[in-house]
């Protein structure tokens, strides 16, 4: 793990296309001898002083240790905020399939240009809850609806929580959920209504300010 790491420039030269090298740009001037093997030892030269140095280990645990921090709190969804006032709409979760669909046997099951909607098939079974995991008003909230809701952090640490709280937590990684959804505050609630998903963004009461 220590040689992972190497100095930007070095990978540049490594990777740099074999075309590139081998193109015959004819003689002009003085001819230099092949340096190959220099450029090689200087590689392993720098690479051994890396390693003496500790300077491979120092970027390999600062690599570590920012993978860990962004596992345990991933970069928040931008542009969520707090709900204001609620919000409700419904959401057709119909696709148009750009190419045939067909079965282990290549039998043709749905083809292309025709509308599928997936709750047909499989139903949503539980409620999806967004939430700021940074919000105590939210998780109260969250923890207080039905058991199997499936709790999906807009921010905030899962980890922490799981440990905490003894609840699965999930992440928008990216916000490409509450984008789908056109969810822009939290707590959202997305639930199945027959063939369409009805989603709900809800104000909780306003957070008490401490007496002066």
């Amino acid at each position: 793990m220590s040689k992972l790491i190497l100095p930007a420039a070095l990978l540049a030269v490594l990777l740099c296309p074999a075309e590139v090298l081998a193109r015959d740009y004819g003689q002009r001037g003085t001819v230099f001898p092949v340096i190959e093997r220099d450029l090689l030892e200087q590689i392993h030269s720098r690479l051994t002083q890396m390693e003496s140095s500790g300077e491979t280990a120092r970027l390999n645990e600062d690599l570590k240790r920012r993978t860990i921090a962004r596992v345990n709190r991933p970069d928040p969804v931008a542009g969520i905020v707090r709900a204001s006032e609620a919000r409700r709409w419904h959401f057709d979760p119909t696709i148009t399939l750009a190419a045939d669909i067909r079965g282990a046997k290549g039998e043709l099951i749905h083809a292309a240009g025709t509308r599928v909607n997936p709750l047909d098939s499989v139903g949503l079974r539980a409620d999806l809850l967004f939430l700021d995991g940074d919000d105590p008003d939210q998780l109260t909230w969250a923890l207080k609806q039905a058991a199997n809701a499936k709790l999906i952090l807009v921010k905030g640490a899962p980890l922490e929580l799981m440990k905490a709280g003894q609840r699965r937590f999930y992440f928008d990684q990216g916000g490409k959920l509450t984008a789908r959804f056109g969810i822009r505050s939290v707590p959202a609630r997305v639930r199945q209504q027959g063939r369409l998903l009805e989603v709900s963004e809800i104000a909780l009461p306003p957070k008490r300010r401490t007496a002066q």
